[in-house]
């Protein structure tokens, strides 16, 4: 018997990977393997015949299985070897030039991020529109007739169109989804806005995300919460907030939130990218909300300033000059 198992031996130190596994069926497979077997046949000997044969067995099978592993890893080596042979880099070869491909401007790119991590927040994305009348865009949030915001250096008129302007904010939204939606209720809304500014951090037009949360139990901790999480995760880093009061006609009390931001020179300056607050019970009242029931807090962030902090963006004219320079930054 051990001439056949030596027999083994040396066919599984020359076999090759096809043969190996066949060998390894013949020899261990559970029905018809030849050691599956010589054990089975244990039971039909006497006490001291199995004793002698299965300690026999067991020194063949330790031995079979060595060899069997040894083999392979000798034939895996050598196929590498192969491999790194065979597939060796040519530096002489010249590559294809690269097609250049096209990918999403920094803005709307970055609204997307707004929108998936304030959705994950349970907020839902509505629109607005552009061209608004200023019963929405001033009137029913709470902006007097005489708030410098209506002055004509400020807001852009529509010629012809009495009455109806350039939104100035994304809050015309805040008071639409109030009106076809019930409380409770969250919301974001992102969209183009437009101004009569234009320097290095402003545009006559520019990208606002505007937030509306409203339930029963709602305050500033709340806000707070909301926003440093969601901003922090979208500038990707940790970023040190100045929260400060101020004035705004639709919300009581008003906050203006700023962001430690980097100058040109490398030294830091705080760059104001949020206005926000508890909404005014006036605002809820023309939205169709009960001020004695429901609270909430909205807030509105501008899109280019938050890149600008992002990505170290010292001038906001940047994003629209069309310089492929710029842009290819952020492929």
């Amino acid at each position: 018997m051990s001439t056949d198992w030596d027999h083994r031996l040396s066919q599984i130190a020359t076999a090759d990977a096809q043969a190996l596994e066949t060998l390894e069926l013949e020899i261990f497979g559970r029905k018809q393997g030849a050691l599956t077997e010589a054990l089975k046949e244990l039971g039909t000997l006497s006490s001291d015949e199995r004793k002698q044969k299965g300690q026999e067995l067991n020194i063949w099978k330790d031995c079979l299985t060595q060899a069997i592993a040894d083999r392979r890893g000798s034939l895996q080596n050598a196929s590498l070897s192969s491999i790194a042979e065979s597939d060796a880099m040519d530096f002489t070869l010249e590559l294809p030039k690269r097609t250049a491909t096209g990918h999403l401007h920094l803005i709307p790119e970055f609204i997307r991020q707004v929108e998936e991590v304030f959705g994950r927040m349970g907020f839902d994305i509505a629109a607005g529109t552009e061209i608004e009348s200023e019963e929405y865009n001033f009137n029913k949030l709470n902006v007097p007739a005489d708030h410098p915001a209506r002055d004509m250096q400020d807001t852009f008129f529509i010629e012809g169109k009495k009455g109806y302007v350039l939104r100035t904010h994304t809050s015309n939204a805040q008071l639409r989804y109030m009106e076809s939606h019930t409380a409770p209720m969250r919301m974001v809304c992102p969209g183009r806005v437009y101004r009569k500014d234009s320097d290095a951090t402003h545009s006559p037009m520019f990208h606002q995300f505007e937030g509306l949360m409203i339930d029963k139990d709602i305050s500033l901790a709340n806000m707070k919460a909301v926003m440093t999480s969601g901003f922090t995760t979208l500038i990707g880093r940790e970023v040190e907030f100045r929260f400060r009061t101020g004035y705004f006609p639709f919300v009581e009390p008003g906050l203006e939130v700023d962001m430690l931001a980097k100058n040109a020179d490398g030294t830091d300056r705080w760059l104001e990218v949020v206005g926000c607050g508890m909404m005014h019970p006036t605002v809820l009242k023309n939205g169709g909300i009960d001020p004695d029931i429901w609270k909430g807090f909205a807030f509105g962030f501008g899109i280019e300033r938050l890149l600008m902090i992002k990505h170290r963006i010292t001038d906001l004219r940047s994003f629209y000059e069309g310089d492929l320079r710029f842009l290819g930054q952020f492929c």
